[in-house]
């Protein structure tokens, strides 16, 4: 469940994302990369490093206004960053040991979405039903 249950939580994220029309999902996907960037500051464990970090995460996240593709290589930066904090043992969840690799599985799940340009996920399954009948 480590590993499984990620992945579906990423998949889950899309879906829910999918009930936002167009252009507002986007905007509030890159709001969500810009909080995801800064999830560490609170003690990430990188000292002054989880300064520029953050600092790259919202310059994806202000193109990511305008662009899936920022959005998307925001969330891959932060999917390097937690496999960093995974392997140097400073969690995402002090509490909860393996919260970051989770959030590694998680995070390019969600990057590929956004590197397909954040479609409706809903909308795709309801064409390919109408399609098959």
């Amino acid at each position: 469940m480590t590993y499984v249950a990620p992945l579906l939580i990423g998949v889950l994220y899309a879906l829910v994302m999918s009930l936002i029309r167009e252009p507002h999902r986007r905007r509030f996907n890159a709001i969500m990369v810009a909080g995801a960037g800064a999830a560490y500051l609170s003690g990430g464990g990188f000292g002054g490093w989880e300064f520029p970090f953050a600092a790259a995460v919202t310059y994806c996240a202000y193109r990511g206004l305008e662009s899936w593709t920022f959005i998307g290589i925001g969330w891959l930066l932060h999917t390097g960053w937690d496999l960093l904090h995974h392997f140097k043992g400073n969690p995402i969840i002090p509490f909860a040991h393996d919260s970051s690799l989770g959030c590694a599985l998680c995070d390019p799940v969600i990057a590929l979405w956004c590197l397909r340009g954040g479609p409706s996920l809903i909308s795709l399954v309801r064409s390919r039903t109408a399609r098959a009948r």
